[in-house]
């Protein structure tokens, strides 16, 4: 559908679209007020416009070497087709997945299946939250920074953050919402981070305890950092593969960068919101606190090994929250003066650290 682009050219199209979207967002929050019937209206047309966008863009994208992963998958997809027999990780979910998916359609169509895996539980999750306001949900969550790559490259571990963050869908039914997060485990074994992360904070819940452990984290990681990488690499985290992030060298992008101040200070942006609508503006929403300490947990986990190999991976675990911690208060409290057009600032000033990490640096 989309062959007329250049695979090398693929994401940039896509980093560019998004840009416009976000600016026309902008602009409009610059003329309405939040609960206009106008703004709503504009949302609406936007939003379900972008939404088919980057379900086709991404799930109609050719099969190249560009996307990585991709090709890895198709070729097992193909290998299953035409001997029945896939050969089995520790992500059982997605592979029975993958046998379901190649028993009845072709591998474009798997890919597209992926793309909705990815997409649209975002789109739900927005409209279960935020009813008519909930494109500036979907909007900022599909801006975050490793978004575009876990759905065209990291695949398996994309739709399965996507399926965690369908399970906060089922926040007032626990037994659905927790088989949901089971059910993300089984895509990828990674989600057992912010799973976990969830039961802690049923039975812990200060907020301020989970910020000191998070600025606690930075100092025992510059500290202890490359000691902490051989210890949890040598104990395998569970698997031989997450083991094998730990100890191997790759050749990535990300691996071997070290202590990684820029990513330390894109959590922050999210580590900040939540200090700042919890503490100063005193917002006492129990889901929201509940968010923010799973993402707090989260996101130390990754500090205090921050020096792995695989160093994005690993903050994706928390960074695929980073838009809903952000956004909530905004969508569901008025707290601010000329909310709606913060609201739109904050869409573009949250997009600025994605479109210079992968545009302007890469």
């Amino acid at each position: 559908m989309f062959d007329f682009i250049n695979p090398s050219d693929y994401s940039y199209f896509h980093y560019q679209f998004y840009l416009i979207i976000a600016i026309l967002i902008f602009l409009n929050s610059l003329t309405y007020k939040l609960n206009d019937t106008r703004n709503v209206g504009v949302l609406n047309v936007i939003g379900y416009l972008y939404m088919v966008f980057i379900v086709f863009y991404m799930g109609m994208r050719p099969i190249n070497g560009v996307f990585v992963d991709m090709t890895v998958y198709a070729n097992m997809f193909k290998r299953y087709q035409e001997s029945g027999f896939i050969e089995y990780s520790d992500d059982y979910g997605f592979y029975y997945f993958l046998e379901l998916c190649g028993d009845y359609m072709n591998v474009e169509t798997f890919f597209f299946v992926c793309a909705c895996l990815y997409v649209l539980p975002l789109f739900f999750l927005s409209k279960k939250l935020f009813r008519q306001y909930w494109f500036y949900s979907f909007l900022i969550l599909c801006g975050s920074f490793s978004f575009w790559s876990y759905g065209t490259n990291g695949i398996r571990n994309g739709i399965a953050t996507s399926i965690f963050l369908l399970a906060f869908f089922y926040r007032k039914n626990r037994p659905l919402l927790i088989g949901t997060m089971i059910l993300a485990c089984s895509f990828h074994q990674s989600l057992l981070l912010p799973t976990l992360a969830y039961i802690v904070s049923i039975y812990y819940r200060s907020s301020k305890g989970y910020l000191l452990f998070w600025f606690s984290s930075i100092l025992i990681s510059l500290v202890l950092g490359n000691y902490l990488v051989l210890l949890v690499g040598g104990a395998g985290f569970g698997t031989e593969k997450v083991g094998a992030y730990f100890t191997e060298n790759v050749n990535e992008e990300f691996r071997g960068m070290g202590f990684r101040w820029d990513f330390i200070i894109y959590s922050s942006l999210a580590v900040f919101s939540g200090w700042y609508y919890i503490f100063k503006k005193k917002i006492n929403d129990v889901f929201y606190n509940q968010m923010y300490n799973i993402f707090l947990i989260a996101n130390a986990a990754w500090i205090l090994v921050i020096r792995v190999n695989f160093s994005n991976r690993f903050a994706y675990l928390s960074w695929f929250m980073m838009g809903l911690i952000i956004i909530y208060p905004l969508l569901t409290n008025k707290i601010l003066k000329y909310q709606n057009f913060k609201i739109g600032a904050v869409v573009i000033i949250y997009y600025s650290f994605t479109y210079l990490m992968n545009v302007v640096l890469a």
